[in-house]
């Protein structure tokens, strides 16, 4: 997969890229990020993207012209078919669902607003999608865009040890993960639950199943209820819950 990062701050992007697993991914070849400058192609000799807002108002407005060169140089004239994401505040709620879809794909491009945002017709002309990661704002579309290009890699081939490693964590399906533990078995009075020690591989898949669907009842009911709503609840998971709703 390839994604490209449209930004006003590449080195910022860089150095959260370069780090930890997203890094060593990029390093192995199991993805391509690549973090474009839009200054580059503001025209002028002061590289400046942005100007006034008409019609008044505070803050300053990043222009199209910049934005849709960038996209033209990223795209190779548009001979690189892309699927291109706006992060705004103003756009659908990411959630782990959209995440697994987007990682099917082959080429992403990420365009990182920043002021009051971009001009809204270079939105209309070239922008597939547009998410937001939470309902607040931010300075720029930068730390969104680092966001889902780390959540979408972790789930490429050959990123993560297994595939166990994110299809067991909270929101990949309808649970919460349950509770993790590491040594030492004791800590500040507080032990590992003894199943935990025990060596059954079956007594702890249950305890985790038991623990995952408790946690989420407490914790996030509405994905319970939208699964049970779906079907989707498993005839373990539909047990638990029944004993959880009668004490």
């Amino acid at each position: 997969m390839r994604i490209d990062i449209m930004t006003l701050f590449p080195e910022m992007c860089e150095a959260f890229l370069s780090e930890s697993i997203i890094g060593r991914a990029r390093a192995a070849g199991h993805v391509d990020i690549r973090c474009v400058n839009i200054r580059d192609y503001a025209g002028n000799k002061h590289n400046r993207v942005d100007d006034y807002p008409y019609g008044g108002g505070t803050g300053m407005v990043m222009k199209p012209n910049p934005i849709y060169d960038c996209y033209q140089a990223v795209t190779e004239g548009g001979a690189r078919k892309c699927h291109l994401i706006y992060l705004t505040p103003q756009g659908k709620t990411l959630t782990q669902e959209r995440v697994r879809e987007l990682s099917e794909m082959d080429d992403l491009v990420f365009l990182c607003g920043h002021y009051e945002g971009v001009d809204e017709r270079v939105i209309e002309e070239i922008v597939d999608e547009e998410i937001s990661i939470g309902d607040y704002v931010l300075t720029g579309g930068e730390l969104p865009a680092l966001i889902l290009a780390d959540s979408i890699s972790r789930m490429l081939p050959g990123v993560l040890a297994n595939e166990d490693a994110f299809t067991e964590e909270s929101h990949y399906g309808h649970l919460l993960e349950y509770p993790q533990y590491t040594r030492p078995a004791e800590w500040q009075g507080r032990e590992v639950p003894e199943v935990l020690l025990s060596g059954d591989h079956g007594k702890v898949d249950r305890w985790r199943l038991e623990q995952a669907v408790a946690r989420t009842l407490e914790r996030r009911p509405d994905m319970l209820e939208a699964a049970d709503a779906a079907g989707e609840l498993t005839k373990e998971e539909r047990e638990i819950l029944d004993t959880l709703k009668d004490v």
